[in-house]
């Protein structure tokens, strides 16, 4: 006996809703090192992680805002190495599960701020239902959907970073902008004022010297 349709549509329901799994991001500020952890349940889930350098106190320095990330896995076996990234989006697909562990250095002198996001993507199947080719389609498109919600949700956290930094980068360069304009204005000036004292200066000697 087939299930009726609201048994189905509560299933599916639960389907959709148990491999919607939450984003997670964390802001942090960090001067050489910085190690985060992140538990997998599953092997085989593909994980998606982005980082990116929102800002760094450096003052007026030019030096470049970029960070080293190593991911290494459960046993210590490395799985990922950047290096001298400002910004980073990448996936790979658990080999085991347990602690895998992400290590950012920072290779200048000033702190920054990182913007960081993991999200693991897993789809449970609904194991008495598996068998019902009446399911097996719908479960199949269910996993797509799924994989696509968490695709943009993990996608828009990552597109919002990128323009905060872009704002914050945009921000400073009109702010030295405004200040160099502002000592080429006051050097101009002084050196403006210099010239007038030196003729003034030359004119007055020149009077003196047709007075002898």
């Amino acid at each position: 006996m087939r299930p009726g349709l609201p048994a189905v549509v509560f299933v599916l329901f639960l389907a959709l809703l148990s491999g919607l799994k939450p984003v997670l991001g964390i802001r942090f500020i960090m001067h050489r090192e910085e190690c985060l952890s992140h538990d997998v349940k599953f092997i085989g889930d593909k994980v998606q992680v982005s980082f990116v350098v929102i800002k760094y106190d450096s003052g007026w320095s030019d030096a470049q805002q970029v960070v080293d990330l190593v991911v290494k896995g459960p046993s210590g076996d490395q799985i990922i190495d950047f290096r001298d990234k400002i910004s980073e989006k990448f996936e790979f697909v658990t080999r085991e599960k347990g602690v895998h562990r992400f290590c950012f250095t920072n290779k200048s002198p000033h702190y920054e701020t990182i913007d960081f996001d993991v999200h693991e993507n897993h789809f449970t199947v609904f194991e008495e239902h598996a068998k019902d080719e009446h399911f097996n389609p719908l479960l199949e498109q269910i996993s797509n959907l799924q994989y696509a919600l968490n695709n943009i949700r993990f996608e828009q956290r990552w597109l919002e970073a990128e323009t905060e930094r872009q704002q914050i980068v945009t921000d400073a360069m009109s702010k030295r902008a405004v200040h160099k304009a502002f000592v080429e204005s006051a050097a101009l000036i002084g050196v403006s004022i210099l010239q007038v004292y030196l003729l003034q200066r030359l004119f007055n000697r020149k009077i003196g010297m047709f007075r002898i």
